[in-house]
């Protein structure tokens, strides 16, 4: 069985050789490097080395030397398949069964080809915009400004973008060249034929991967424009959330001073280095992910989160705690440091100095306090009831600490705060997971009073119910996205009448109070007759699902739900009594309301999947379309900014989705990231299986049928 060697580069990337040996040799640390005794031949002083950073290990006895794997088939004597299988195992990867003729080995080479000349292209426009910055004084006078002196600005590469579509043009030979495109460099539209630069007007911040090669860009606007940050999209060589800024620059920086500082801003990592604190790093614009800890892992065992005091900051700050939870073993440390709100870390110590920053470092949390913190969040703790939500929110934090002595120290100290005895919270904490493996769900219990009469509903000018409440975000814990979203090809003659989720949920219900789905005609989605909507005490009014059967509403108590009368049998009609039923979005419909609330997630869509959404059928695809036009000239705007002109254009597919976009815009974007992320996966998926259905069935007529497939098969499994 041949094993493409993708995979393997993906897992030496993410298994830890320190982890891998230690399971075998006892290691100690020797400088910024681990020692031990050699397992393959008989020493009495450790001459055998594990390099965290290089991935590598040594002995200087006996000469072995290679990566996990390579350690893996000397220890135990395995094949390499088998190797691979161990670590595969180890990392919680699954192995392709890969049997690659030469075409396939081809492929992968012209992939692996174009990796290098997707790294060429970006290491040439870095070169072009650090000499466009010495021809614009605005920028140098921005980062003299910022107290960012030429050294570190060299160290960094920081450049330049010029104004203008086509400063690129100078740069490379052939601007029409599709490989431009591919690197996130030029930005190319179809529909009018017109090629442009992505980075205009814009302080850029280079992006390197551990080998020094620029994989990507980050370029910040020095005026109060929006977005403040546009980051390359996702390509081949750049991940978003595998990838740090200024990792390559702050190894050395790491290893002498013995800790990583996370921040969130690229500026940030520079004006930190400028005051002495060169091992910060960023995230890329997104949460911290599980890789980023991984790769900072292979650089020291302490790790210092630094966030802004405002609320962004500690929703950022509990997102990298569950992430980080998972990677806190007995010889780690994980520490999370709060600045004033009003305080960024560049601000913060260009305001303060260096003294005062390096003692908020000395003050951060450990990993374990802050845990309390979060589990303690909206919890009186000075009455039984705080003390118990507290002992209840604090439960799946813990369970995601590895086994070890910080665990079982953990449980003790929550069974300190919750004042109770920790066999007795062990037990509680045992009867919840059990009952969560049976398959229960804790619910409302119903109230034996009759539910209130609904309120009368407010109509718009074009007929469609206006909900009052304002909709929080999905509880992505006690409702699945399967009971929220509609089916995409959703068409109501197909559903049965109790088709909503039968839940007693008032707040994900308000999700869909007022909403309706996009029918089978642009027509009917807009000349639905008010009569559809009106309920009177004396009887119903005849719509489309009245020829279905007499089902009533049982009103808001009850959570939307339905149910057959008892005198279904009957010739009279039926009285309906609670509101009438709404339905929900389709998830295009929802994905779009949320982008068009939070614009800045269309930063987080690679051009590969925009194209994708683009090309969804009307109006869903138009609506996209538009958005992403509207992007790459305006940049991402608040929902206020963007809503006049989204209005002027597409009127129609906007009108009754109006309120639902109004809704998710007066929440944190942080709040619907996942959500975005799972909804649009779904959306796409589905649309390329429909896509390569199309185009299997024109294989013989359509002489690129082969290539698209291809290309649509690589997509597909990429999201999945």
């Amino acid at each position: 069985m041949a094993i493409p060697q993708t995979f393997i580069d993906e897992l030496i990337e993410r298994v830890d050789i320190v982890d891998v040996v230690g399971r075998y040799v006892t290691l100690k640390k020797g400088g910024v490097n681990l020692l031990g005794l050699c397992p393959f031949h008989e020493e009495k002083s450790p001459s055998f080395t594990v390099s965290p950073s290089k991935q590598f290990y040594h002995c200087f006895g006996c000469g072995k030397h290679g990566n996990a794997i390579g350690f893996l088939m000397d220890y135990a004597g395995t094949g390499f398949v088998d190797a691979v299988k161990d670590l595969a195992q180890l990392a919680g990867m699954q192995v392709p069964q890969d049997n690659v003729s030469p075409a396939q080995a081809a492929e992968r080479q012209q992939r692996k080809e174009e990796k290098k000349t997707l790294a060429d292209l970006n290491a040439q426009a870095t070169k072009a915009y650090k000499e466009h910055l010495k021809r614009a004084p605005d920028a140098i006078l921005y980062l003299k400004g910022r107290g960012v002196s030429g050294e570190i600005a060299a160290r960094f590469q920081l450049g330049y973008a010029p104004t203008g579509d086509h400063a690129l043009a100078s740069v490379f030979p052939d601007y029409a060249d599709p490989m431009l495109e591919d690197a996130g460099l030029v930005i190319y539209k179809e529909d009018t034929g017109k090629r442009y630069d992505r980075f205009r007007d814009r302080l850029m911040f280079p992006i390197r991967n551990v080998r020094g090669e620029c994989i990507g860009f980050g370029g910040r606007i020095m005026g109060n424009g929006q977005p403040k940050y546009l980051n390359s999209p996702e390509t081949p060589i750049f991940h978003k959330g595998r990838e740090l800024y200024g990792l390559y620059e702050a190894r050395q920086a790491i290893r002498s001073k013995g800790f990583a500082l996370v921040c969130e801003g690229y500026m940030d990592v520079v004006a930190l280095a400028q005051w002495g604190f060169a091992n910060s790093v960023a995230s890329l614009g997104t949460a911290c992910t599980e890789q980023h800890i991984q790769l900072l892992l292979r650089h020291t065992d302490h790790i210092i989160f630094s966030f802004d005091g405002d609320n962004a900051g500690r929703k950022a700050a509990a997102k990298a705690l569950e992430v980080a939870l998972a990677f806190a073993t007995d010889t780690r440390s994980i520490r999370f440091l709060f600045l004033p709100k009003e305080h960024d870390p560049d601000s913060f110590i260009r305001d303060r100095g260096e003294q005062a920053f390096a003692e908020q470092i000395e003050l951060a949390l450990p990993l374990s306090q802050y845990l309390l913190q979060v589990a303690s969040q909206d919890c009186n703790l000075a009455t039984p009831e705080g003390r118990a939500r507290m002992a209840h929110q604090s439960r799946p934090l813990w369970a995601l600490l590895p086994t070890g002595a910080l665990k079982l120290q953990m449980r003790d100290e929550i069974a300190r705060v919750a004042q109770m005895a920790r066999e007795d919270l062990q037990m509680l904490w045992d009867a919840h997971a059990a009952n969560a493996s049976n398959g229960y769900r804790q619910r409302t219990p119903q109230s034996n009073q009759a539910p209130a009469p609904p309120s009368t509903p407010t109509f718009a000018d074009d007929g469609y119910p206006i909900n009052a409440q304002q909709p929080a975000p999905i509880d992505q814990g006690y409702w699945s996205e399967e009971d929220m979203m509609a089916p995409a090809s959703y068409d109501e003659a197909d559903l049965p009448p109790a088709w909503l989720p039968q839940h007693d949920d008032s707040r994900a219900l308000s999700h869909m109070q007022g909403y309706e789905p996009a029918l089978n005609t642009y027509e009917q989605q807009h000349m639905l007759p008010d009569s559809m909507f009106q309920a009177t005490d004396s009887g119903y009014t005849k719509n489309r699902n009245s020829q279905r059967g007499p089902w009533q509403g049982r009103g808001d108590k009850d959570g939307g739900k339905f149910f057959r009368s008892k005198d279904a049998s009957r010739s009279s009609p039926t009285t309906a009594k609670g509101p009438l039923r709404q339905r929900p979005l389709r998830r295009e419909e929802h994905a779009a309301c949320i982008l068009l609330a939070h614009m800045p997630l269309l930063e987080t869509l690679g051009e590969q999947d925009m194209t994708l959404l683009c090309r969804l059928p009307a109006p869903d695809g138009m609506l996209f379309g538009l958005v992403d036009d509207h992007f790459q000239h305006q940049g991402a705007q608040s929902w206020e900014q963007l809503k006049p002109a989204i209005l002027a254009a597409a009127p129609g597919p906007l009108k009754r989705l109006l309120p639902h976009i109004e809704a998710i815009a007066s929440h944190p974007q942080m709040d619907y990231e996942d959500e975005f992320r799972n909804v649009l996966k779904h959306i796409m998926i589905r649309q390329l299986k429909l896509e390569i259905d199309e185009v299997t069935q024109s294989y013989e007529t359509d002489s690129q049928a082969g290539a698209k497939l291809r290309r649509l098969t690589s997509h597909l499994a990429q999201l999945k």
